[in-house]
C-alpha cells in the first residue's frame, strides 16, 4: 500500500461505528498488515499484550479502553514491559471518543477526538514501512485529495473511455486543472460565497447525474464571460454568481466528460475537502500521478522533498540574498536596492515537473521581500516579483498545467499572508493570460529563447494559459541587469535504461562536444545545455542528478566539456540517499552540483552537516584536485595484470547449485569431468559455492551422451538463438562452452566487481586453477603477495571509492579504471619482502577464523581485532613506502595518489594538472 492508499482505508475506519475489540485489527489493516498477519494476532499466537491489548512486534501497543481512560492507558502502554521488550516504535489508546498516541522513538505525540484520528494518519506512517519526512507527514490534505482526484479521474476514464485516448488525454488534463482551481478558489474566498462551486453542482444537477457535465460546461463558460457581457451570452442566474477568472484557464473549449452517479459522488466529496489546506510545492508533484498511467500505482510516493529543494537552491542563491539581507540591517537604501535586485531575479527550471523548484524559489523569495518590505515599514505592499520570473520546460502536457497553476496558488497563499486577505483577493482576479512554462522537450529547445537573459522576448501574449504553442512562450518580460538562475532535478536514465529518441536527444544536445554520448546518462544532455546557456548569461546553474556522473568512465567522457576553461563548480551536495514516500525506499542516490564561471571566491563542499570552503572542487567532488582519471587498458604501475571473468551467456543452463551437481555426479560419475566450481561475487562474499559445466571443444560430443548435460547444452542453444543480439546468436554454435572464456589454469586471486562500502578493505579471496571465476567477479591470475597487500591496503580503498564508480551506495570495480590506474611508487626487494609478509599475516588472521565467510570478517562492527591489525600493519608499511610516515587522512592519501598519477600521465601527453587547494576550512 501506498500513502494515498493508507489514507482511504484510515479514513474509511475513522468514519465507522466505533467497535472496541475491532478497531486494533481494522486498524493494523488499514496500514497494509496481511490477512495471516491479522489472523496470528487475532488468535493469540503474534499477539505480545501484557495489558489485554494488541501488541505487535517492532511495531505497535495498541489497547482500547473505557471512556475517558484514555490518558492512564497510554501511561500503562509506554510503561509495559512487554512493549519494551518488544521494541513497539508504537502506543496508541482509545476509548471511541478521544485518541491518543505516542512514537516512542522521536518522543511526537498526538492527542485528538476519535472521528479526526485520520487526519493524523501521516504520524503513523512507519508502521507500513514508509519512510517518510515531515512535511509529508503534515500534510494529510494533499495525500487525501489526490486520493480523491485519482478516482475520479479513473472513474471519468471508465465512463468516457474516447478521454483516455492519446488525442483527448490533453482535454481531461485541463479539466481535472480546471477542476483543481475552482476547488481551491471556492474555498479561499476568491469565488464570492465558500463551497460556492460544489454548492452550484450539487443543488442544479440531477442526483442521476445525467446533466452534471453539462452544468459544469456551463460554469465553465461563465468564467470566461466579463460581467458586462454576461446577459448578452445569456448566462444563467445560477451561473452568474462566479467570477470572471480569464487568463486563458476557461478559454477555448468548455467540453466536459460525462458523469456516472458515482463520478458525480466523488466530485461533491472532493469539493467539501478543506481546500485552504493545499500546499502547491508538495500537492503538484503527488496530483502529476494522477495523469500518468504508469505512475499511477504508485501515487503519491513520487515528491521531492522540500529540505532536498533547498539543497539546490540555498547555495544556488537563497543563502547569498539572506547574507545581503543581514548585511543591509535596517538601512532603507541598501533595503531598497535589495528589493530592486530580487524583483529582476529569475528562477529557470527546464525539467520542471509539476513545479516544486519553482514554487519553493517563489516563496523563499517572496519571504525575503517581505521581510525587506517589514524593516522599511511597507507591510502589504504589492509584490515586485512577477511569476513569469519563474520559468520551466516540462515535455509532458500535464505536469506543465499543474506547475502554472501551482504557481498562481503559491502567489495567492503569499500575497495572504503578507498583506492580508482583503488586498490578495482585490488583485487576484482576473487572472493573466500569460504562458511561462513551455510545454517541449528540454534537449531540443533553444533555451535562450524561453528565458532570454536581458530584454524582452517576442512580446506575445498566450491566448489559453494551458495551451500556448512553442513560438509564443516568450513573454513582456523587462530585465536587463538581472539574473537568472537554473535548477531543477532532470531525469536521470543510464545509457541502458534510453529509448532511441533519448539517445538521440543526447547527440543533440552534445553536437560533438565529445566523442560519443552512447554511454553518458541522460541527466548529462541537461549539463551540456545549461553550459551553452550561462555561457552567454549573467546565470549559475545546479542541478540534482545521480551520482554516477561523478564517478567511473563518464568523469573522464563529460566533465572536460562541461567545465572547458570557463567554468567551474561552485559548490556540491556528494552522495545522498533521496528521500520519498515510498514504502519500499528507493534507494536513489544523488549529488547536486552548482556550476558557474570561475571566479576568486570560495568554493563550498556540504558534507554531513558541514560545509568545507575550499579554493577547488574536482569532478569527483573531492576538495583540491582537478585531475580526472581516465580508463586504461594498460597497466600504469608495476601491478600485475587483472582479467574478466568468465561469462556463460547461458540462461542459466550451464551453472549448477551444490545440489544439482551432486546428483548429477551420482547419476554419471564420469561427468566429473566436465564441471568445475564456479565463483562470482556474491558467492566469494558470502562463503557459497556453485559450479558449472566447462567442456572442451574437442569433448563436447562426448558430454552430450550424458542426458541432462545433452538436454542443458540444447537450452543454451535455444536461448542464444533467441536473442535478439547477433553475437549471442553466434554463440549458438558453441552452445557447450561458456560465452566468454577467460578462466586459466593455476591459482587467482578472485575479486568482486560490486561490494559494500561499509566494509574497512575491499573484499577478495584465494581460488585453486579448479575453479571457473565468474564475469561478476575480476581474476588476477600469476599474482604476487604483494599485489595482494596493495588491494587490500586503505590506499587502494580510497583511490577506488573515487575514480570508480557506484551501484547504490556499493563501490563497482574497475580493473581498467581502479587497478590498471593505480599509482604504486617503484618497490626495492626490500619493500616487497615487506609487503609479501604483511599479505600472509592478513591470510593467517583470516585463516584464524575459520569457517567465517568474507562477509562476516569485513562486518564493520565485527571484524576480529587479530584480523584487523593485521591489515592496520599492512596500511602502514605501504604507506611509509610513498611517504616515509602514516598518511594524517583520506584526504591526504588522494592528494599523493593524484600527484603521482598525473605526473605518470602527463609524461605520455599533456593533460590537466592537479591544483592543491589551500586553506581548507570548515563551517
Amino acid at each position: 500500500m501506498n500513502a494515498v492508499d493508507i489514507e482511504e482505508a484510515v479514513s474509511t475506519l475513522a468514519q465507522q461505528p466505533f467497535d472496541a475489540d475491532e478497531f486494533p485489527f481494522a486498524f493494523l489493516e488499514a496500514f497494509g498488515n496481511k490477512a495471516t498477519t491479522i489472523k496470528r494476532l487475532r488468535s493469540g499466537a503474534s499477539n505480545k499484550s501484557d495489558l489485554g491489548g494488541v501488541l505487535q512486534t517492532s511495531n505497535i501497543h495498541i489497547k482500547t479502553c473505557p471512556v475517558g481512560d484514555v490518558t492512564e492507558t497510554l501511561v500503562a502502554l509506554k510503561e509495559s514491559p512487554a512493549t519494551t521488550k518488544a521494541k513497539a516504535k508504537f502506543v496508541l489508546a482509545t476509548d471511541g471518543i478521544e485518541l491518543q498516541a505516542e512514537d516512542l522513538n522521536a518522543g511526537e505525540t498526538i492527542a485528538c477526538n476519535y472521528p479526526d484520528f485520520a487526519e493524523h494518519f501521516g504520524f503513523f506512517l512507519p508502521l507500513a514501512g514508509i519512510t517518510t519526512v515531515q512535511q509529508i507527514r503534515e500534510s494529510a490534505f494533499d495525500i487525501k485529495a489526490t486520493g480523491r482526484l485519482n478516482r475520479l479521474y479513473v472513474e471519468l476514464l471508465k465512463d468516457n473511455p474516447d478521454w483516455g485516448t492519446a488525442e483527448r488525454r490533453v482535454e481531461i488534463n485541463h479539466f481535472m486543472a480546471r477542476l483543481i482551481f475552482c476547488f481551491f478558489a471556492e474555498d479561499t474566498d476568491i469565488f464570492a460565497e465558500k463551497g460556492l462551486f460544489t454548492k452550484i453542482i450539487e443543488r442544479m444537477s440531477d442526483r442521476d447525474s445525467s446533466n452534471t457535465h453539462e452544468i459544469i460546461s456551463e460554469l465553465f463558460r461563465t468564467m470566461n464571460i466579463p460581467a458586462a457581457q454576461r446577459q448578452a451570452e445569456k448566462v444563467p442566474r445560477w451561473a452568474d454568481a462566479l467570477p470572471y477568472v480569464n487568463g486563458g484557464l476557461f478559454s477555448h473549449s468548455v467540453e466536459v466528460p460525462r458523469f456516472s452517479k458515482i463520478a458525480r459522488t466523488y466530485l461533491i466529496h472532493i469539493g467539501h475537502l478543506d481546500w485552504q489546506k493545499i500546499n502547491p510545492d508538495i500537492f503538484g508533484s503527488m496530483i502529476q500521478a494522477v495523469a500518468e498511467d504508469e505512475e499511477r500505482g504508485a501515487l503519491g510516493m513520487h515528491y521531492t522533498s522540500v529540505p532536498n529543494i533547498l539543497k539546490v537552491l540555498n547555495p544556488l542563491f537563497l543563502d547569498e540574498l539572506r547574507e545581503k539581507l543581514e548585511e543591509a540591517g535596517d538601512n532603507p537604501r541598501k533595503l531598497l536596492n535589495l528589493r530592486n535586485r530580487i524583483a529582476k531575479i529569475r528562477v529557470f527550471d527546464p525539467a520542471c515537473g509539476s513545479g516544486n523548484f519553482l514554487v519553493i524559489a517563489y516563496k523563499e523569495l517572496r519571504a525575503i521581500e517581505a521581510e525587506i518590505n517589514r524593516r522599511r515599514e511597507e507591510v502589504g505592499r504589492k509584490s515586485e516579483i512577477p511569476l513569469t520570473n519563474f520559468r520551466g520546460i516540462e515535455i509532458r502536457d500535464f505536469p506543465a498545467e499543474i506547475a502554472r497553476l501551482a504557481l498562481i496558488i503559491a502567489e495567492y497563499q503569499c500575497d495572504v499572508l503578507y498583506r492580508g486577505q482583503q488586498l490578495a483577493l482585490a488583485e487576484f482576479l482576473p487572472l493573466e493570460a500569460m504562458n511561462w512554462i513551455t510545454c517541449g522537450n528540454a534537449l531540443r529547445i533553444d533555451w535562450l529563447s524561453i528565458c532570454p537573459p536581458t530584454g524582452a522576448g517576442v512580446k506575445l501574449h498566450g491566448d489559453d494559459l494551458f495551451n500556448t504553442p512553442l513560438d509564443q512562450a516568450e513573454i513582456d518580460f523587462e530585465n536587463e541587469g538581472g539574473e537568472t538562475y537554473i535548477c531543477g532535478n532532470p531525469p536521470y536514465l543510464g545509457s541502458q535504461d534510453q529509448s532511441k529518441e533519448q539517445k538521440d536527444d543526447l547527440v543533440n544536445a552534445f553536437n560533438g562536444a565529445i566523442k560519443s554520448t552512447k554511454s553518458a546518462d541522460y541527466v548529462a544532455g541537461w549539463f551540456i545545455m545549461a553550459r551553452h546557456y550561462i555561457l552567454y548569461s549573467n546565470s549559475v546553474f545546479a542541478f540534482v542528478t545521480t551520482n554516477s556522473i561523478c564517478q567511473g568512465r563518464q568523469v573522464a567522457l563529460f566533465w572536460p566539456a562541461i567545465l572547458g576553461n570557463e567554468l567551474e563548480i561552485r559548490f556540491a551536495v556528494p552522495s545522498f540517499l533521496w528521500n520519498n514516500l515510498a514504502s519500499k525506499k528507493a534507494a536513489v542516490i544523488v549529488s547536486v552540483i552548482g556550476v558557474g564561471a570561475k571566479s576568486r571566491s570560495p568554493k563550498k563542499l556540504f558534507e554531513k552537516n558541514q560545509v568545507k570552503e575550499i579554493s577547488f572542487i574536482g569532478p569527483y567532488l573531492v576538495p583540491g584536485y582537478d585531475t580526472v582519471v581516465a580508463s586504461s587498458r594498460k597497466l600504469l604501475f608495476e601491478l600485475t595484470p587483472m582479467s574478466n571473468g568468465s561469462m556463460p551467456n547461458d540462461g542459466g543452463e550451464l551453472l549448477m547449485s551444490v545440489e544439482e551437481y551432486r546428483r548429477l555426479i551420482s547419476e554419471h560419475p564420469n561427468a566429473k569431468a566436465y564441471c568445475r566450481k564456479f565463483l562470482g561475487s556474491h558467492d566469494s562474499i558470502q562463503g557459497e559455492m556453485r559450479y558449472c559445466l566447462w567442456i572442451a571443444d574437442d569433448e563436447a560430443e562426448n558430454a552430450k551422451e550424458i542426458p541432462q548435460i545433452g538436454r542443458r547444452v540444447d537450452a543454451v542453444r535455444a536461448h542464444r538463438l533467441s536473442s535478439q543480439r547477433p553475437g549471442t546468436n553466434a554463440l549458438a554454435s558453441t552452445p557447450h562452452a561458456f560465452g566468454e572464456r577467460r578462466h586459466r589454469n593455476g591459482r587467482a586471486l578472485l575479486i568482486p566487481r560490486h561490494s559494500s562500502e561499509n566494509r574497512p578493505y575491499l573484499p577478495s579471496v584465494f581460488v585453486d586453477g579448479g575453479t571457473v571465476v565468474g564475469d561478476s567477479a575480476i581474476a588476477v591470475y600469476d599474482f604476487s603477495m604483494r599485489d595482494f597487500a596493495i588491494y587490500s591496503s586503505r590506499m587502494h580503498l580510497v583511490w577506488v571509492a573515487t575514480v570508480c564508480g557506484k551501484i547504490k551506495l556499493d563501490f563497482r570495480y574497475s580493473n581498467t579504471l581502479g587497478w590498471n590506474t593505480f599509482p604504486v611508487p617503484t618497490l626495492t626487494q626490500k619493500n616487497k619482502d615487506d609487503l609479501t609478509r604483511c599479505a600472509e599475516n592478513i591470510l593467517l588472521a583470516r585463516e584464524a577464523h575459520f569457517p567465517a565467510t568474507i562477509a562476516d570478517l569485513y562486518d564493520p562492527d565485527k571484524m576480529p581485532d587479530d584480523l584487523r591489525a593485521a591489515h592496520d600493519r599492512n596500511d602502514e608499511v605501504l604507506e611509509r613506502i610513498y611517504i616515509g610516515r602514516r598518511f594524517k587522512n583520506d584526504t591526504e592519501r588522494l592528494e599523493k595518489l593524484f600527484e603521482m598519477y598525473t605526473k605518470m600521465t602527463s609524461a605520455e601527453k599533456p593533460k590537466t594538472h592537479a591544483t592543491k587547494s589551500q586553506g581548507q576550512s570548515a563551517s
